[in-house]
């Protein structure tokens, strides 16, 4: 089944109709303008094979997430040597997984349009020669500046928390 160009497959074992993508990316972009305090998990790989999982600011725009982490940072080190991560969050109705790759961003005029979005949400967040500035960051950020990534999201796994209930994996 798909929407939206998107494939989906119904994982509900109770009988549930498929989530559609649509209920996600509403509850996404309404989280983007009205909880800026909320917290996304991003989940790296070590080169050894450890997971590594961590909570990120991260801002969905454009059908994707962006966030930030400081360059000596474990998921940055981590991003640097595997680009596959998920991003995960409790959204209103439903828990989400975004599985993808994130890469660095340095163009400026992305640069400054994130961190036009970050400081419209209270992170008093700038745009510098490759990364974001700030006065500061959570405190296991690392020192400024930081790196601006972009997932691209390939699958997403989608549990509805309340009703209609259900379970999704849409693949992008």
């Amino acid at each position: 089944m798909q929407e939206h160009g998107m494939d989906q497959k119904n994982l509900d074992i109770y009988g549930d109709p498929p989530i559609p993508w649509s209920r996600a990316l509403e509850e996404l972009e309404n989280i983007a303008t009205t909880d800026a305090k909320k917290t996304f998990w991003l989940a790296t790989v070590s080169a050894d094979g450890r997971p590594h999982v961590a909570g990120v600011g991260a801002l969905w725009t454009d059908g994707t997430f962006y966030f930030t982490s400081g360059e000596g940072t474990r998921k940055s080190r981590n991003l640097a040597e595997n680009p596959n991560c998920t991003i995960s969050v409790n959204l209103p109705t439903l828990d989400l997984v975004i599985e993808g790759t994130a890469s660095r961003v340095t163009d400026r005029a992305t640069l400054q349009r994130i961190a036009e979005r970050y400081a419209a949400q209270g992170w008093p967040a700038s745009a510098g020669d490759d990364a974001i500035t700030a006065a500061y960051s959570a405190p296991s950020a690392g020192p400024s500046p930081w790196n601006l990534y972009v997932m691209t999201p390939v699958v997403a796994y989608g549990v509805a928390t309340e009703e209609p209930y259900g379970a999704t994996r849409w693949r992008f």
